[in-house]
């Protein structure tokens, strides 16, 4: 996924300024696809330069006052191009899992208790996609759309329901270690 589409498709979902897509970024798609203010301007910028979107006509330039954009057909067309697309899925790359494979070979110092602070970090973010797929995704609501707003949910549950369980399993095989310093210290 790329910043210019996750843009296109908040722009489609409700035209905004550019304050207003950082702050649904924060509340939504952040959640699996983060951008910061500066990035998201940048891309705004780029975005209008190749005419897939544009500040929403019948404002006054006023000093202070925010620029609101909207998709264009030809952005609608970018974003259902890159929908359409095969893309293939992308390997993992998770700092914890390469730092194990390190202390495999230089010992485990601050390992377990890192594993610990993750498994906290992953328990409540999951309690955050839980609260969120009650209050958002009551029974009933079953469009087209929600459906699959609540199908990207589900996949946030599933990967923070799998560290979860990979964590704690990790750190019950952290139990079964001989003393600190496993790997190449003690060979």
């Amino acid at each position: 996924m790329s910043l210019p589409h996750a843009i296109l498709t908040a722009l489609v979902e409700k035209p905004s300024s550019g304050l207003e897509l950082t702050r649904r970024f924060d509340r939504s798609i952040g959640y699996f696809w983060s951008a910061t203010h500066q990035q998201i301007y940048r891309e705004l910028g780029k975005l209008e330069t190749e005419g897939l979107i544009r500040e929403l006509p019948g404002r006054q330039p006023a000093r202070g006052q925010k620029k609101s954009y909207e998709v264009l057909p030809a952005g609608r067309a970018e974003l259902a191009r890159w929908t359409a697309a095969p893309q293939d899925p992308r390997p993992p790359r998770d700092t914890m899992l390469l730092r194990l494979r390190a202390a495999a070979v230089v010992g485990t110092a601050g390992v377990e208790d890192d594993l610990r602070r993750h498994l906290d970090l992953h328990e409540r973010q999951l309690a955050e996609y839980r609260e969120i797929e009650e209050r958002d995704f009551p029974p009933g609501r079953d469009g087209a759309e929600d459906r699959l707003r609540h199908l990207v949910l589900r996949a946030g549950i599933d990967l923070e329901t799998f560290w979860t369980g990979w964590l704690r399993h990790a750190l019950a095989e952290f139990g079964e270690l001989p003393g600190e310093g496993t790997g190449a210290q003690n060979r």
